[in-house]
């Protein structure tokens, strides 16, 4: 019989409620085959007294930080706790009850929860991310966390932060895939309906001017793109289909966007790459040339950088079965 994978989700005061109710609605869907759940989740404030929600009402937990001692996987939901979201101080409280974790346990924070792992020292040295909109409050706070507001969630293996509110789910269902695999995690997806994957980054929803999507705007040439992203591509051609100087064509892709042209290219190659080693059985140096990346080394390289794992190993975690 499947033993469940412990999980607690800790609520501090004032919580964000969207995040709050992802990690129980995600993993307590999960089940294996037989239908037996696969996660545990428990809902638990540092006590059980009732906890503020920014929305304007309030929970109560059914556990208090007792579960946390015993808990494989904790994760800090989105909060405007005062001392990490202020002057980069945890209350001792909340200290206290981060000692009882074990050490083996997996972190995890969805949206402003960065801040609570940022003032407890997990973060120091490592990738992570938060809302693009407390970015800089952020870096003010704990300028020894490697931050990229750019991406949907960062996973640096043991401790693991995700972007604002809906990012979250994305979190949590990549977490699912490593766990268990694409089936189950795209099982969980449908129920919810929701994507299994979303492309992109959350730079493409920081609050920024948006043109139009008339003759001038890049669209229709990210689609051209797309379709030939076995063919060779340059900047210089990207701007010649879009019928636009090389500066005009860089600057309104970026302000469409939020990234250069090239970034963009190479992130869709990546991401090109990875549909192939979940869906085909083609060789590493094969998937690499049908996504324009050239070679396997290449692609070796661009995953690494950009995911921390190889071509292989992603392919033995993510294909579905």
């Amino acid at each position: 019989m499947t033993v469940p994978h412990r999980v607690a989700v800790l609520v501090l005061d004032e919580v964000i409620g969207y995040d709050l109710v992802i990690p129980p609605t995600i993993f307590g869907e999960a089940t294996d085959d037989d239908g037996n759940a696969l996660y545990d989740v428990r809902v638990c404030g540092l006590d059980t007294s009732p906890v503020r929600v920014i929305a304007g009402y309030t929970i109560v937990p059914d556990f208090g930080a007792e579960v946390l001692a015993e808990s494989d996987t904790v994760i800090v939901p989105g909060t405007r706790l005062p001392g990490p979201r202020s002057d980069g101080t945890l209350p001792a409280r909340v200290a206290e009850a981060f000692a009882t974790i074990p050490a083996p346990a997996r972190m995890m924070s969805i949206c402003t929860g960065a801040f609570v792992l940022g003032a407890a020292g997990m973060l120091d040295g490592r990738p992570a991310t938060t809302h693009w909109a407390h970015a800089d409050k952020f870096r003010e706070l704990y300028p020894k966390v490697l931050l990229d507001e750019d991406v949907l969630f960062v996973d640096d293996g043991d401790v693991l932060t995700s972007a604002g509110l809906g990012a979250g789910v994305d979190l949590c269902l990549h977490v699912l895939r490593a766990d268990h695999g694409s089936e189950v995690a795209n099982r969980v997806a449908r129920h919810c309906v929701v994507p299994p994957w979303r492309e992109g980054g959350q730079s493409q929803f920081i609050d920024r001017h948006v043109p139009d999507g008339g003759t001038d705007s890049t669209a229709p040439t990210r689609a051209w793109a797309l379709r030939r992203l076995d063919e060779p591509l340059d900047l210089a051609g990207l701007a010649e289909h879009a019928r636009m100087s090389v500066r005009t064509f860089s600057r309104k892709f970026r302000a469409e966007t939020g990234q250069s042209p090239g970034s963009w290219l190479v992130q869709q190659r990546v991401r090109h790459a990875m549909h192939l080693l979940e869906s085909t059985d083609l060789s590493v140096d094969a998937v690499a040339d049908r996504a324009g990346l050239g070679t396997g080394a290449s692609l070796r390289q661009h995953m690494r950088a950009a995911h921390g794992v190889s071509p292989l190993a992603y392919r033995k975690t993510f294909r579905a079965s």
